[in-house]
């Protein structure tokens, strides 16, 4: 769009605004141009009526003719002084009418109808004047009022519906500045949920590790060994996941608008059963049921978190007690996951609550519903059901 920058007005273009200038673009001086030799060309048009006016009149005429013409420069910055000044000449001077439909024009199309609708019924007074001075003999009285009134209204309706355009052009730029505000808003939700999804999942395992180093003290060396290095691989990961979350943030901060930043890669509900044994290397009984098969990658996606977000809960909340996750559903009647756990607080790690709202939320947004609580035989239970509507396909 840059190339047609040219053809559009200031005004479009972000100048003129309150208390700035207005930096005239290319397609605007075109347009003064125009309208300059327009009043000119109504003021040689008009000229040969006023060759019976005494020369005084006539030299007055002149004079105050081509500084109106000259005066049209200065449409854009001062419209409103231009049209109430060339309007009141030209009830009583005919060179100045030329200018006056210009400062009209302009009226109508840089102000508001409170503005130049007053400004308008003033022009239409001052044709009395000019009709019964009887400047102009060419046609009767009647005919010359019934004439110039129909050029006043044709100038200021047009003038109306020119502004009434740009009015709308501006409300779609709006719009679509607006959109791409919020398209950027949900991009950094979307980021701030995934880096959480991930990083609790890797830090609750940390704690998970170092409570088990806590409360034996005593455990054979080895089973320290194997602790320790779980700690630092889970640390080293997690580092790892921070980097790929930070390293798609400066892509999306650095990249054009004609560039596509890519995503990183995605789980899916097949790597349901590495989560499932990742959890089981860090000390963690996980049961994992038979997963669906021809489950699409965004319905995947959403089960592989919140089954990610549960067990990371189990972890935080109930010392790493046996989970039992479920998936099950078919195309047509939606996917259920549920994951439970025994009941049980031995140690907590900051952010209690805000993983089943991110949940909830993450459930809702895809469509479906998600519950939790503790049931009746001493489980604390997290359901979700997600649509899995007939036409999606994996």
């Amino acid at each position: 769009m840059t190339e047609y920058r040219w053809a559009l007005p200031s005004v479009l273009l972000g100048d003129g605004e309150e208390g700035r200038p207005v930096k005239r673009s290319t397609r605007d001086w075109i347009v003064d141009t125009i309208m300059f030799l327009l009043a000119c060309g109504l003021a040689f048009v008009t000229a040969p009526e006023l060759s019976k006016d005494p020369e005084p009149l006539l030299v007055t005429e002149q004079v105050i003719g081509a500084l109106s013409c000259a005066a049209v420069w200065t449409r854009r910055r001062w419209p409103v002084t231009l049209a109430l000044v060339t309007t009141t000449l030209s009830g009583f001077l005919t060179l100045v009418g030329g200018a006056a439909v210009v400062g009209l024009f302009t009226v109508a199309v840089h102000r508001p109808f409170k503005i130049s609708g007053p400004i308008a019924a003033f022009s239409l007074l001052t044709l009395v004047p000019y009709v019964m001075l009887g400047r102009d003999d060419s046609l009767p009285p009647m005919a010359q009022f019934a004439v110039s009134t129909a050029i006043v209204l044709t100038v200021f309706a047009w003038g109306v519906v020119v502004r009434a355009r740009r009015q709308l052009v501006w409300s779609l730029r709006q719009r679509a500045d607006l959109a791409a505000e919020e398209a950027k808003r949900l991009e950094r939700e979307r980021i701030a949920r995934e880096m959480h999804d991930v990083l609790a999942h890797r830090i609750s395992m940390l704690s998970l590790h170092a409570g088990a180093l806590e409360f034996r003290p005593d455990a054979p060396p080895e089973e320290i060994a194997r602790a320790a290095g779980a700690i630092r691989g889970s640390a080293h990961q997690a580092l790892q996941d921070l980097r790929e979350v930070i390293g798609v943030l400066r892509a999306a901060g650095s990249a054009s608008s004609d560039e596509q930043v890519p995503d990183r890669p995605q789980p899916t509900l097949a790597d349901l059963s590495a989560l499932a044994e990742e959890c089981r290397g860090a000390g963690m009984k996980v049961t994992l049921s038979e997963l669906p098969e021809g489950v699409p990658e965004g319905l995947g996606r959403n089960a592989y978190r919140i089954v990610q977000e549960a067990l990371t809960n189990a972890r935080k909340h109930a010392g790493g007690a046996p989970a039992t996750v479920t998936v099950s559903g078919k195309q047509g009647e939606g996917l259920t996951v549920e994951v439970r756990n025994p009941v049980g607080v031995r140690h907590r790690i900051p952010g209690a609550g805000a993983g089943l709202i991110g949940l909830t939320e993450r459930a809702e947004l895809a469509g479906g519903r998600l519950e939790h609580g503790p049931t009746p035989g001493g489980d604390f239970m997290v359901r979700a059901w997600l649509p899995w509507r007939a036409k999606e396909a994996a």
